[in-house]
């Protein structure tokens, strides 16, 4: 699938591409499936802008099926997945070798393609960005998408008490059934006021907010002094401006804009993060639900669903 014009989902031109063979420390992958989020979106709307034309795509996991010059960390045949380079709505395709890490046989490749960005940004909020801690109590935006679902279970898994946004009762319970202990449906009930209640008004140390321009500044309503505001996703468009005095009056709140690049910039980050998300789902802790298959071609209609808000858990686009 190819972008040549930013805009809405029709701009998603399947197409034939030669892939050509891999160059130094490239390997050639045989995708099995794709995994689709919410940032795919950003890139085809030119949000965040690209060079024309590209292949959207940033998760995947399959078999490799060549090496270029100087590759030793995989070999044709190793089952591999990455999250993180752009590229990933095709059959087949290059991609640098340190991106790969190795899927251990106990996972699947579906759920590798639905995990590792989504899996990843979990762990990276969770143990990175403000490590949850047993007695926690947290706030997650969308907690039944595919982030939300996982940082509900980790979070739980850890000892914290989950406070978890959707906008059905239907995701209410999607997410209570993945450790979210006090769902909140948005669209009657007030998250702000919910935080309070469930809090005995002492407020959260953490926000974790994918949502973005409805949910930010109600959110910082929702920390205590010298709490964390972690905005990483904009579903609802852009946060506003906004003076950073704001910070100070509610309370010295601190702020991060995070990206899994950073979190995962150098070899032994990227091994440590996957490591312990496929110990984290493989013991059951953690289960990854894809909701949603799309075949590859069928990318704009999966697009259409994400942005309507007919999505939970996580969706793959299957190759």
């Amino acid at each position: 699938m190819r972008v040549h014009q930013t805009g809405g989902p029709e701009v998603l031109q399947w197409e034939e591409v030669e892939v050509g063979e891999p160059g130094p420390g490239q390997v050639r992958l045989k995708q099995e499936a794709a995994g689709l989020n919410y940032i795919d979106v950003y890139h085809r709307t030119g949000l965040y802008p690209q060079q024309l034309p590209f292949i959207p795509g940033v998760e995947g996991a399959g078999v490799v099926v060549g090496v270029g010059a100087g590759v030793t960390s995989v070999q044709p045949g190793d089952r591999v997945a990455y999250g993180g380079p752009m590229g990933g709505y095709a059959e087949e395709r290059l991609i640098d070798a340190d991106k790969l890490v190795k899927l251990p046989e106990a996972i699947a490749f579906d759920t590798a393609a639905a995990m590792m960005l989504q899996g990843m940004t979990a762990h990276m909020l969770i143990r990175s960005v403000h490590e949850v801690k047993a007695g926690d109590t947290i706030l997650v935006h969308a907690a039944a998408g595919g982030v939300g679902l996982i940082v509900c279970q980790w979070a739980n898994a850890l000892g914290a008490k989950v406070i978890g946004t959707v906008s059905t009762d239907e995701k209410a319970e999607l997410a209570r059934a993945h450790g979210c202990h006090h769902p909140v449906v948005y669209t009657r009930e007030d998250f702000v006021a919910e935080v309070d209640r469930i809090t005995n008004g002492a407020k959260l140390p953490v926000v974790y907010d994918s949502v973005g321009k409805d949910t930010f500044l109600r959110s910082l309503d929702c920390l205590r002094p010298r709490g964390i505001m972690v905005s990483y996703g904009n579903s609802s468009g852009p946060v506003d401006p906004f003076p950073p005095g704001i910070l100070a009056q509610k309370g010295s709140l601190f702020l991060t804009r995070p990206t899994l690049y950073h979190y995962t910039a150098s070899r032994a980050e990227l091994e440590a993060a996957a490591a312990e998300l496929f110990d984290v789902v493989a013991s059951g802790k953690v289960k990854i639900e894809v909701k949603q298959r799309f075949a590859l071609k069928d990318a704009a209609e999966a697009h259409r669903a994400l942005e309507g808000r007919k999505t939970s858990g996580s969706t793959i686009l299957t190759v």
